[in-house]
């Protein structure tokens, strides 16, 4: 390899949401965060534009957006130009943006959303369980949710869309907008082409506009590619609003730099509106440095390894489950490095709260953080983050294969 994903880095002592909230003996695997070092390209970027000394007010120049837009035109085949992307400091407040973008007082083009002079809140579809800052989202932006339970399919060992139930929710009067995740956080699925076909065209028949959420694209299994929502047709790039940004995969979350990027004037619009009402117009300086070193051909290299790390780890996983706990689910992780484990079938009792119940035996007995599913949508998951190095890997499962739970095949 190339490059360094055997090192931890050195996380505690950084103000490290992830490190320096948990205990020194503790192997924190919860938050969406590497422990990979920053690619060295990247560090090296940021050295040069900190020696310059100036950190006053700054504007995003040419030469963001043609990263951007060279990035995703050459890596995902996605073409957009840049009139419609709009640089915003992070996907959270993004999403937020545009879900009162999209509900809030005044017309929108023709079958394009709800208009709010409806007397009942706007509905947000989602798939669930679901990132759990899109709970949030909808809530403050006094919207409704509207969530599909996502099926699981033991002969796939892959959590699959339940069609009908999708479809009746886009059907029902007062939608404003569906919010997908793609790839799919938390259950690590990576939606293709047919599927976000099938998903794009029930929301045109309905007239729901997509929002896509799509940090996680670069953070895909070897052998596989990721399908940009708004690539597949001029249609579904008018009725969408996508979110991207370098800082999930390329672990530099702490740089607050991200994009939203739409084929649709009329979102654009409102979405900048919005905007500057809410006053989320500037991002980090840094973290347009940090774009532009990230979205090369040295970047490219550099996810290439990482995925293959994340790989292997998961493989380290699955069969330490499989000879030790092989009753709990354990998907396929096509996509993302957050593996979602349904511990249910571990419990004759107290099955609807395994995840809770493993997350803090984990955290007490074993002294490995993991998040309880509770509020990614379900408590009989728990969500564990596999972005790290081999050696931590190997530990971590070793602490997790002494759990006593009993042993069901």
């Amino acid at each position: 390899m190339k490059y360094d994903f055997t090192s931890q880095g050195a996380p505690r002592g950084t103000n490290s949401v992830k490190w320096d909230t948990c205990d020194p003996d503790v192997i924190p695997m919860w938050v969406a965060e590497m422990d990979f070092p920053v690619a060295p390209f990247i560090a090296e970027a940021l050295h040069k534009r900190i020696d310059k000394g100036v950190f006053g007010y700054t504007h995003v120049p040419d030469s963001y957006f043609d990263s951007v837009i060279a990035w995703f035109g050459k890596r995902h085949g996605w073409s957009i130009s840049r009139e419609q992307i709009i640089p915003i400091s992070g996907i959270v407040p993004a999403i937020s943006v545009v879900l009162r973008a999209l509900s809030m007082d005044g017309p929108l083009e023709p079958g394009a959303g709800v208009l709010a002079s409806s007397s009942a809140r706007p509905k947000v579809i989602i798939h669930s369980p679901a990132y759990n800052c899109f709970f949030s989202n909808v809530r403050n932006t006094a919207c409704e949710l509207s969530a599909s339970v996502l099926q699981w399919d033991g002969a796939s060992h892959r959590y699959t869309v339940d069609w009908d139930d999708f479809e009746r929710r886009c059907s029902e009067p007062g939608v404003a907008a569906f919010l997908l995740c793609n790839p799919h956080n938390p259950t690590g699925r990576l939606w293709s082409k047919e599927e976000l076909t099938r998903m794009g065209e029930i929301c045109l028949r309905y007239g729901v506009p997509v929002i896509s959420d799509e940090i996680h694209c670069e953070i895909c299994a070897p052998g596989t590619a990721y399908t940009p929502f708004a690539s597949i047709s001029p249609e579904f790039a008018r009725n969408s609003v996508s979110f991207v940004s370098p800082t999930k995969a390329f672990n530099i979350a702490g740089l607050q730099v991200a994009n939203i990027v739409s084929a649709n004037p009329a979102f654009r619009e409102r979405i900048e509106r919005v905007i500057n009402d809410w006053e989320h117009c500037d991002v980090n300086q840094l973290g347009i440095v940090a774009l532009e070193a990230a979205y090369t051909d040295e970047g490219a290299g550099w996810l290439d390894e990482m995925n293959a790390v994340v790989h292997r780890n998961f493989l380290l996983l699955r069969d330490m489950f499989a000879e030790r706990f092989p009753s709990v689910r354990v998907p396929e992780l096509e996509a993302t490095y957050l593996l979602w484990l349904d511990f249910s079938p571990l419990f004759l009792v107290a099955g609807g709260e395994a995840g809770r119940i493993v997350a803090e035996y984990l955290l007490d007995k074993c002294h490995v953080r993991i998040s309880d599913g509770t509020i990614y949508g379900d408590p009989r998951c728990c969500r564990m983050n596999l972005a790290c190095p081999e050696a931590t890997m190997r530990e971590a499962l070793r602490r997790i294969s002494e759990i006593p739970f009993a042993k069901k095949a």
